[in-house]
């Protein structure tokens, strides 16, 4: 809760330097001037419930979603001594991180991966492939459920949907006032939207979508870090580091499905401009920061 508060907190003091700014900046009065009745509170707060809606309904959607999309299967009842081992593991990670029992799941898939997800810290899903099982050593594995967990502890997948909704939030907002604009100022347009603002609005939210996925995925990466350090904290860094080395010898990971792939631990790797839309950074990186961290 206190997490929430603070990014709902955020995003009203970001919306609330922003129409200060604007005001010292003569924007509002010069759009009045224009004939522009933006009412921007009203439609900030229209950009916000619908810059938060897709991403709050998708968290809330989460665990069953990522069930459905990779026929991962929930232990309810362990029937090997495998599942045991597992369902253990996550029990006792979640214990020292003071949260709540995830959900244990198994997916069928030849890549070495895991994720986690939920929207909340005290009911959340852990799914490990049936790769990671067959390919990585007890040790290895134990390092990736605690790199999940932390996940969950740190509650990333909130903090993330809500950043993911904030970005939203001005994404929509800028993108009707540059269509607002374009279409009163240059268009001469004095009622209704003419094409002007639709043409300004679609091409404004295309510019600023992809600015605002460079930002959401800056954060994605830095939770990776966090995460490592996490899961360095819970199975130890020795095996953190030699779970990452093992990821830098498996094939790049493709059955992972998009909506997921941010909640894996083994992400798309890109170079150049590439590399600002990738979720989670080198693995190279991520061992050169956990050897320099005093875990």
């Amino acid at each position: 809760m206190k997490r929430i508060l603070f990014f709902v907190g955020t995003n009203l003091a970001i919306v609330l330097v922003l129409s200060i700014i604007m005001n010292l900046l003569g924007v509002e009065r010069f759009l009045e001037q224009q004939g522009i009745d933006a009412e921007m509170v009203t439609l900030l707060i229209f950009a916000a419930a619908i810059g938060f809606a897709g991403s709050l309904i998708s968290l809330a959607m989460s665990k069953g979603m990522a069930l459905r999309m990779t026929g991962a299967q929930v232990i309810e009842s362990p029937r090997s001594e495998q599942d045991r081992w597992l369902v253990e593991t996550v029990r006792q990670f979640a214990q020292r991180e003071g949260i709540g029992m995830p959900d244990v799941a198994v997916y069928d898939a030849p890549e070495i991966n895991a994720f986690a997800t939920g929207a909340k810290r005290n009911s959340a899903l852990v799914a490990v492939s049936t790769g990671l099982l067959r390919n990585m050593t007890r040790d290895e594995a134990e390092a990736v459920i605690g790199h999940e967990v932390a996940h969950v502890a740190n509650g990333d997948m909130i903090t993330l949907t809500l950043i993911q909704g904030v970005v939203n939030t001005f994404v929509i907002f800028l993108s009707h006032v540059a269509g607002r604009f374009v279409d009163r100022v240059v268009f001469k347009n004095e009622s209704g939207h003419g094409p002007g603002f639709w043409i300004t609005m679609i091409f404004a939210q295309m510019v600023l979508g992809i600015l605002a996925s460079i930002i959401v995925m800056y954060f994605s990466r830095q939770r990776e870090f966090r995460a490592d350090v996490g899961g360095a904290k819970l199975a130890g860094r020795e095996k953190m580091i030699a779970a990452l080395e093992k990821l830098k010898k498996s094939v790049e990971p493709q059955a992972m499905p998009d909506e997921l792939e941010a909640f894996g631990i083994n992400g798309r790797m890109g170079g150049g401009l590439k590399r600002l839309f990738m979720s989670h950074p080198p693995l190279d990186e991520r061992i050169a920061a956990l050897k320099s961290q005093a875990v």
